[in-house]
């Protein structure tokens, strides 16, 4: 009788201990961390937290101070559409077949599996406002999103400018190359209107300010309707990609005298002639010279606008992360905070981004995690890390499980030993900026016919100059990439027919970043061993590059 009375005591503990083992589960899958994913195009780290003398950023100042920033992480591509596409799927450019603006990556890979896509499936409610993809406005709808954003706002507005002449001015241009090239001549770029406008309208009359109330009113939708269920936000903000249009009192932030240009203008002396293009992207904008300098003047004004835009954002930026504290929910929400590439603002001597450089591949990235410690947060890591990173860490951090087709690796380590041994290494690539339009598809008639035809011709003589025997019209114009590998210490950039792996590279550049961090001169030609072992570093991949884990 003892031991039954002792069997039975132990089956009630245990049954007890189960009961509770399945209700501390259940806890634990409402505790999910929430996941605020925001975007910024075309952000290069012009942040006070990132070192600007002059850039006002306090909310992302804010939140850098609360979280870690990562000085060196790099996009896959220096373009809207496959860098995103890169890294909302995990993997890299040319594995999903997605090189230039007008490849959607769902037309190559139907089946592959998105990061908002994963964890919809993981049991989160998934939702975005404003441009997190690039193309098929910006969605991936049935796919990637459980759910819509709530109902606009202010169904009325119109984004774009503001001022009547600016209006008038954009569509007169945009209907002249539409009747002379066809519809596509928008798509790539022309008839455009100014560069930059600042009119004194609210910031919610303009789009990212407009998106940002979305996504606002939809996280309070969702937290009213399911507040036990974690969500996936995606807040996509869209300057300061050009035209640079923002409320007026942005501009008004920054006093002119203060503002610095670039240093260094000229493009690295021996570098690859087909690495720089003539700032197309920019050109195109009805207020700017189709040729020649961009004066000092017009490179102020020009700065300014950007910085502004900065500003705007930010500000945008912070409203987001107020509302997150006001539903109080930010101690329990991963914020991670990204841009697509960065932008040449006369570095080198061009405006855009397109290119293989840092100036163009260095982005800013910041995360700030519920169980973060204490003494990590404000901390900066000088850790490798790229974009195509950010799904297996996402996944690592919320305990989902990883995909099978991920070609990035999880940095979540990072986030409790920011010093620790990280990559070798980390990749971008471009093809031929020189010989592509801004969107990184070949050459249009329109592009060649209209003023940057004269630009086309110049830049292709300088190659035909620097490559001699190498020279090849449809190997530079439609299968040359410049592939860069960024180590701690150097960039290296490999030049090769990219239909043909094997095919021996036909220019190198390197720089060295102990010395020139501004990538001035490249020295290649003479370093042969050090090009040599680089080639050999190179040749192992992003696989072989890896961090070492233990």
């Amino acid at each position: 009788m003892i031991r039954f009375l002792q069997f039975l005591i132990f089956l009630i503990v245990l049954t007890s201990c189960k009961s509770k083992l399945e209700t501390k589960g259940v806890l634990q899958e409402e505790k999910r961390p929430n996941i605020l994913f925001i975007a910024i195009d075309d952000l290069r780290p012009e942040l006070g937290c990132y070192g600007s003398d002059i850039a006002i950023s306090p909310n992302i100042d804010a939140l850098a101070a609360t979280g870690l920033l990562f000085n060196n992480a790099y996009c896959q591509e220096a373009i809207c559409s496959p860098s995103r596409a890169s890294l909302m799927t995990g993997a890299r450019p040319e594995s999903i077949q997605v090189i230039e603006n007008f490849t959607y990556f769902r037309e190559q890979n139907p089946d592959i599996i998105t990061l908002p896509q994963h964890f919809w499936a993981n049991g989160y409610e998934t939702v975005y406002t404003g441009k997190i993809y690039h193309n098929k406005e910006f969605g991936d709808a049935e796919l990637s999103w459980s759910r819509k954003s709530v109902a606009m706002v202010n169904p009325k507005v119109a984004f774009g400018f503001k001022l009547p002449e600016n209006q008038k001015l954009q569509k007169e241009n945009a209907a002249a190359m539409v009747a002379k090239y066809g519809e596509n001549a928008l798509r790539n770029g022309l008839g455009k209107g100014p560069a930059y406008e600042f009119a004194d309208f609210p910031d919610n009359e303009y789009e990212d300010g407009h998106n940002t109330d979305l996504a606002i009113a939809t996280m309070k939708d969702m937290l009213e309707k399911n507040p036990n269920k974690p969500f996936f936000l995606g807040l996509g903000m869209k300057k300061p990609h050009l035209d640079w249009v923002a409320p007026k009192k942005y501009w008004d932030l920054y006093d002119e005298d203060k503002i610095q240009l670039a240093e260094h203008v000229e493009a690295p002396k021996n570098g690859a002639t087909m690495g720089l293009h003539a700032s197309f992207e920019l050109r195109a904008r009805a207020d700017i010279p189709k040729k020649g300098d961009i004066d000092k003047e017009l490179a102020l004004n020009l700065k300014h606008a950007y910085l502004a835009c900065v500003s705007y954002v930010d500000a945008q930026i912070g409203r987001m992360l107020s509302a997150l504290d006001d539903a109080g929910v930010r101690d329990n929400t991963i914020i991670i905070l990204w841009s697509d590439h960065g932008w040449h603002l006369g570095d080198m001597g061009i405006w855009g981004k397109a290119t293989n450089y840092e100036i163009a591949t260095r982005v800013p990235l910041i995360i700030s995690t519920p169980n973060m410690p204490a003494a990590i947060r404000g901390k900066k890591t000088d850790a490798l890390v790229e974009l195509v990173d950010m799904y297996p860490t996402l996944c690592d951090l919320a305990g989902v499980s990883l995909p099978a087709h991920l070609e990035g690796q999880s940095f979540a380590p990072l986030l409790s030993d920011p010093g620790r041994d990280w990559k070798k290494a980390v990749f971008s690539q471009f093809p031929t900026p020189a010989l592509r339009e801004w969107a990184a598809n070949p050459l249009s008639k329109g592009m060649r016919e209209t003023s940057f035809g004269p630009l086309i011709e110049e830049v292709e003589e300088n190659i035909k100059a620097q490559q001699g025997d190498n020279w090849n019209r449809e190997l530079f114009e439609n299968r040359l990439m410049g592939y860069a590998m960024r180590t701690n210490n150097y960039r290296f950039v490999v030049w090769k027919d990219y239909t043909k792996p094997k095919a021996d590279p036909i220019f190198f550049e390197l720089y060295d970043h102990q010395k020139d961090p501004s990538e001035t001169i490249n020295i290649a030609a003479g370093n042969p061993v050090l090009v040599g072992e680089l080639l050999t570093q190179f040749n192992k991949g992003w696989q072989g590059n890896l961090a070492i884990m233990p």
